[in-house]
């Protein structure tokens, strides 16, 4: 019963099927062309048993073909994750073979299918990428492997790698790049602004040697006099502060761009900010909310603090309400009593729907460095860049300018209450935080 399971027909063995029903029926008009015909049929016949015999005389399917999916033990969500499928040939002949991945179900895709030729003994790896979009489990089915002889009539199907559970995660690998970048000093490369530093730090590092280009109020007379040359205070970033992102789960951060929530963007941003955070002898927090408050995780800066908020962030949803911002304002009082820089990830579409929050993020601006982040709508950037034509593109577009502004005096309404803001697109929203993160840091704001 394996083996016809195993089994399966090319499509070259049907259209060889097809041409000989043809034969024959031309060989019933000539009589002179049947001999010839059931020659042919009788051939054919005889190679299609021998692609059987070629096929399945391994009956052990380790003893014949062997394949091997690898991938990483957990995805990055909304980055590009390889995929590789090891293949490795061990019949003493050339074999094709199609090699078709089965796939989540969430990425919606069909056509997960390679073409490959091994030769006798022979190993080749296929790789491709997945990009996943969801946080949470994904399934793996098998990798399904039809293999072939030369002559291309049966294919033995084999099936590996089966009922394979990998998680995804948050962002990771957009943290790692930008952790990567930090260490080396080469931020700009992903749009991290330089900023210029105001004053200097009151945290004293160490005295050592002027250099051209010191600040000569730093100068240190005492250490100068005992050293016979000049001598400057050395000053560094202040240290352990606390940094939250406070997390909206609302209904406003379940609209989708490029595949992704918003609230996926904002939990990405959320844990490289908290890495750059730490790498900068910070203390990172966070605190998610919605119509209730969900998990608070302590400013602190310790060995796997980092990993306990990957796997908190890894773990919430949207809950489709309106979020209590009575709830967070009560909830940070409460819980966070050091002045923090406090970085809210929200979403407003308009100045009425700002201004029902405004009374809290005024009490919370004046305890806090609040920071509102919210997004811009890329879609009405692209309308109003296009021209309008019609009537209706007329009133689209005047729509479209209408909400567009609606966002500018969000901005602007904030700023006159002393509260930082932040309006980006999506995909530049970790960018963005992190530079005004540093830009604050650097002006001695925090």
């Amino acid at each position: 019963m394996n083996l016809f399971r195993a089994l399966y027909i090319s499509t070259r063995v049907w259209l060889l099927l097809i041409a000989f029903v043809l034969l024959f029926i031309l060989a019933y008009v000539f009589p002179v062309l049947f001999p010839f015909v059931k020659l042919l049929l009788a051939v054919f016949v005889a190679l299609l048993l021998l692609d059987g015999v070629l096929l399945f005389r391994n009956r052990t399917e380790r003893a014949a073909f062997f394949a091997r999916r690898e991938l990483p033990d957990r995805l990055s969500n909304g980055d590009e994750n390889p995929v590789s499928i090891y293949l490795e040939n061990r019949y003493p002949f050339q074999t094709p073979v199609e090699v078709i991945d089965e796939i989540p179900f969430q990425f919606q895709k069909r056509d997960v299918l390679f073409a490959a030729t091994l030769k006798p003994n022979e190993t080749q790896t296929v790789r491709y990428d997945l990009r996943p979009t969801k946080r949470g489990e994904y399934s793996f089915g098998a990798v399904n492997v039809f293999v072939m002889t030369p002559l291309r009539f049966l294919k033995r199907r084999y099936a590996f790698s089966q009922n394979k559970l990998v998680a995804v995660f948050p962002s990771f690998l957009q943290m790692r790049q930008y952790e990567l970048l930090a260490i080396s000093n080469r931020l700009t490369e992903v749009g991290i602004k330089k900023v210029r530093r105001i004053g200097h730090s009151m945290e004293f590092e160490q005295v050592r040697a002027y250099s051209r280009g010191d600040d000569v109020r730093t100068i240190n007379w005492k250490a100068t006099a005992r050293q016979s040359d000049l001598m400057v205070n050395a000053f560094r970033d202040e240290r352990s502060q606390a940094i939250y992102c406070l997390i909206d789960k609302g209904r406003v951060m379940k609209s989708p761009f490029e595949g992704l929530s918003l609230l996926d963007y904002a939990i990405n941003a959320s844990l490289v900010l908290s890495n750059i955070a730490l790498l900068k002898q910070d203390r990172a927090g966070l605190l998610t909310f919605s119509d209730q408050i969900g998990q608070l995780v302590s400013a602190e800066r310790r060995p796997g603090h980092l990993q306990k908020i990957l796997e908190v962030l890894y773990r919430q949803k949207t809950r489709f309400l309106e979020s209590d911002y009575e709830a967070l304002y009560t909830n940070i009082r409460r819980h966070i009593r050091q002045r923090s820089l406090l970085l809210l990830f929200t979403n407003f579409e308009t100045v009425n729907a700002l201004r029902r929050q405004l009374p809290y993020l005024r009490r919370m601006a004046k305890e806090h460095l609040l920071i509102v982040v919210f997004f811009e709508n890329t879609e009405l950037k692209s309308l109003l860049a296009n021209p309008a034509n019609t009537t209706e593109e007329i009133y689209q577009k005047t729509i479209a300018e209408k909400f567009y502004y609606e966002k500018k005096l969000i901005v602007k309404e904030l700023q006159q209450y002393g509260i930082q803001a932040i309006l980006t697109a999506p995909q530049n929203l970790t960018a963005d935080t992190v530079n005004k993160y540093l830009e604050l840091k650097a002006r001695g704001m925090i």
